[in-house]
């Protein structure tokens, strides 16, 4: 069944997790989660076996883990008077996956970045991508 799905690039499958890490704000399990987001899209029957990217279950897996910590690192590069609470949860969750990629995963800085501003700008608006790009560059000169 696999050989059906195309492989999926990393933005594709970014995108993805980052539907997956919404999906999970309000409960649920990971593994149903990734594959609600990974299938949604595609021709596949509902009850078909499909192997799930790991790319796919690592990123959401590991930003899920570490939600506390990752929410840590973005209240430290807030403006002051801002907290992590305040913020939407796209743009929670943009942030959270821009900051576990780029401390967790091979992904260049500048990259994980882009793809961040890019979620932004496909799920929220123009002065969201202009934040995450803010805070996420912070993260990146103070790393």
């Amino acid at each position: 069944m696999t050989d059906e799905i195309l492989l999926e690039s990393r933005r594709d499958l970014r995108e993805r997790a980052f539907q997956a890490l919404m999906a999970l704000e309000y409960d649920g399990d990971i593994v149903e989660a990734c594959r609600f987001a990974y299938l949604h899209d595609k021709d596949v029957a509902e009850d078909a076996t499909v192997d799930l990217p790991a790319f796919l279950l690592n990123i959401v897996t590991g930003v899920y883990q570490s939600k506390d910590q990752l929410d840590q690192q973005i209240g430290q590069h807030l403006k002051p008077g801002w907290t992590v609470e305040r913020l939407t949860l796209v743009e929670k969750n943009i942030l959270r996956l821009g900051i576990f990629e780029m401390t967790e995963f091979d992904t260049p800085q500048i990259v994980a970045v882009n793809e961040a501003v890019e979620l932004a700008k496909a799920f929220s608006d123009e002065t969201s991508s202009r934040f995450v790009n803010g805070v996420l560059s912070q993260f990146v000169t103070e790393a």
